[in-house]
């Protein structure tokens, strides 16, 4: 949530490149931006407007603004209104002190008082506004110790008094073409260049600009000057961080002729599938290998169960997960929401493995029930899709999920793709633990190759169709999902979907439940969605099969209108039903992976007929970066 970008350096427009940067962290969620640069007369000029960036953009139109260095910053309102006064950058008593700020400082009550009673005079409603005062202070205190202290050292002692999230960038007018930034919690990434140098909250943001990184870990400091940056920690210590190369194509962060990004994410899945498995698996004998892991085949062997955490969409991929790792490597996993493992209490089993979710891998809660998991003495895997990302760093393994960068806020390519590395890693612990069979193996990777084709197909063939639905179906008030099994969870994401991006009330369900309460709904104006799909050399997916045509015609024979997913060649389900989609055969456990991408297609098509911003939904953040 949130976006920062600064620039230090005389190579480049500073304004266009902290918007440019800002307009490519769109998806990360905003309800108002800012600019502050370096003027001419050696102040600092700030621009700044609640919506859009197209509304600053507007504002600096009409007012240019010049610089050699600056920081720019999107906000998703946690403390006051978004309104222009609550906007970042955020300024000191002086006004020659500006920061921007991603996250929660949550003792700023109390700090807030004691600059009260230093004379400090505020004019927002934001956490963020103390954060400045806080660097006039030590600045001030020590000059009237006869001392000079300089911003990064302001900056060191005002993060120590900081507690709760943050990741800042800080300039000065008094200290020209350096910007200080400070990290803890939410993530923060340095760009290396020649001679200039560039902050940002994500990659895509400084992209376009340098493919060389640094990720800052909790605890870091970087100071940017025209000669170079610096790293430390918050007491001054000198680090290093090794310079990551980014090798995402700039390009993959654009339309590339799409109406929107989540569209051309959808129809990125085969890449990103393939991606994903891309070096993994052995067609030959069945073998899946995974080289970033810290744990060894006995460990694997001894884990008494797995324990996974995640959030929103993940957490779909994780209840997923579930079935395929006890089905093929017959131990025991337990799925929890992130935001609630720390809060149960949990009982510690050193054990067990831990599995963390997450697509940028720097979600809070994911990396808090992390945190909770190492602290009780268990190993942790993640399954992230950014390369140095917080999560990754912190863990004994990890598997990328290469779906490279997912901006549509509703995620679609890095959910199959988790689908994936969660297949990829059942797969790779059934065969530490024996407990599958070479010529299963082999049949499960072939199937697994074809995957990425099959959803080709689909996306050609069933598109259309999807589009048509959303027609008669755009002005429905709920939806319904339904699934069995492995199918549930699906049912979940599909329903996640739809609310996120159309704003329709959608709700998943258990089939087999429907007789527990939601039959109560269900009348002539209710469209059910249900996952009938079957794999026909599975008899347990077959009798599951049978039992999803008893809930069918418990919603057709209350006048329900079902839209069935289905498997190609199925008539049984045409005589039942009046809309089906049908999606290419395969094992039980990889259906999944194809049966969420008419979800996905349909509830797009919904959202854009219903003239949403299918991208950038109201209220919602792509990276939660702060519980």
């Amino acid at each position: 949530m949130c976006g920062i970008v600064g620039y230090v350096g005389k190579k480049r427009d500073v304004v266009q490149v902290i918007l440019d940067g800002l307009r490519r962290l769109e998806y990360r969620g905003y309800d108002s931006a800012g600019i502050a640069v370096a003027g001419r007369d050696g102040g600092l000029e700030l621009r700044r407007a609640p919506g859009k960036l197209r509304n600053l953009e507007e504002i600096i139109r009409q007012q240019p603004m010049h610089g050699s260095y600056g920081i720019g910053h999107t906000r998703w309102a946690t403390h006051g209104r978004p309104t222009e006064e609550n906007a970042h950058p955020h300024r000191d008593c002086t006004g020659r002190i500006v920061v921007v700020h991603n996250g929660i400082v949550e003792n700023y009550l109390a700090l807030k008082k004691e600059l009260f009673a230093e004379g400090h005079k505020f004019v927002t409603e934001t956490d963020t506004e103390i954060i400045a005062h806080l660097i006039e202070q030590e600045i001030r205190s020590a000059a009237g110790s006869g001392k000079t202290l300089s911003l990064e050292d302001a900056v060191r002692r005002t993060a120590r008094r900081l507690t709760g999230a943050f990741a800042l960038s800080v300039i000065s007018a008094d200290e020209p073409d350096k910007i200080v930034v400070a990290r803890n919690g939410p993530p923060a990434v340095v760009g290396l260049g020649e001679d200039e140098y560039f902050v940002a909250s994500d990659v895509p943001g400084i992209l376009h600009h340098t493919r060389n990184i640094y990720f800052l870990t909790d605890g870091d400091m970087a100071i940017l000057e025209p000669s170079g940056v610096t790293l430390t920690d918050f007491h001054g210590e000198q680090i290093k961080r090794d310079v990551t190369r980014v090798l995402w194509d700039p390009i993959q962060a654009e339309k590339g002729g799409y109406k929107h990004f989540m569209l051309k994410e959808i129809f990125e899945q085969p890449r990103s599938i393939r991606d994903t498995t891309l070096g993994r698996i052995s067609l030959d004998t069945g073998t899946v290998h995974l080289s970033e892991m810290k744990i060894s085949d006995d460990e694997f062997r001894a884990a008494s169960g797995i324990s996974i955490a995640a959030c929103g969409t993940s957490w779909h991929a994780a209840l997923a997960g579930k079935y395929m790792i006890e089905r093929l490597a017959r131990v025991p996993v337990d799925v929890d929401y992130a935001s609630e493992y720390r809060y149960r209490d949990p009982i510690a089993d050193p054990g067990a493995i831990g599995l963390l979710i997450t697509q940028s891998g720097e979600t809070a809660d994911t990396l808090a029930a992390q945190r909770e998991m190492i602290a009780k003495g268990a190993k942790t895997i993640a399954i992230c899709n950014v390369v140095g990302a917080a999560v990754a760093r912190e863990a004994h393994g990890t598997i990328y999920t290469h779906a490279g960068p997912e901006i549509g806020v509703a995620s679609t390519k890095a959910f199959t793709a988790q689908l994936t590395a969660l297949f990829l890693f059942a797969m790779h612990l059934a065969q530490k633990r024996g407990t599958l069979r070479e010529t299963d193996s082999k049949e499960l990777m072939d199937a697994l190759n074809h995957v990425p084709g099959k959803i080709e197909e689909i996306l050609r063939t069933r598109a259309g169709e999807c589009e048509a639905l959303a027609l008669p179906y755009s002005t429905a008030r709920d939806f319904l999902y339904l699934g069995r099994g492995i199918h549930f969870p699906i049912a979940l994401e599909g329903a996640l979907k739809l609310k996120e991006i159309s704003y329709i009330h959608a709700e998943g369900y258990p089939a087999g439940e429907m007789k527990h309460g939601p039959n109560a709904l269900i009348d002539e104006t209710l469209p059910v969605v249900v996952l009938a799909t079957k794999d026909e050399a599975n008899p347990d997916s077959i009798l599951r099969y049978e039992k999803t045509l008893s809930n069918i015609q418990e919603v057709t024979a209350r006048a329900g209108k079902v839209i069935a997913i289905s498997t190609e060649g199925d008539t049984q389900i045409t005589q039942l039903v009046e809309h089906v989609i049908f999606i290419p055969h395969a094992p039980e456990l990889l259906l999944p992976v194809l049966e969420v991408v008419p979800l996905q297609l349909l509830a797009y098509y919904i959202a854009v007929r219903r003239g949403c911003d299918v991208d950038q939904p109201r209220n919602l953040a792509k990276s939660v970066t702060v519980e």
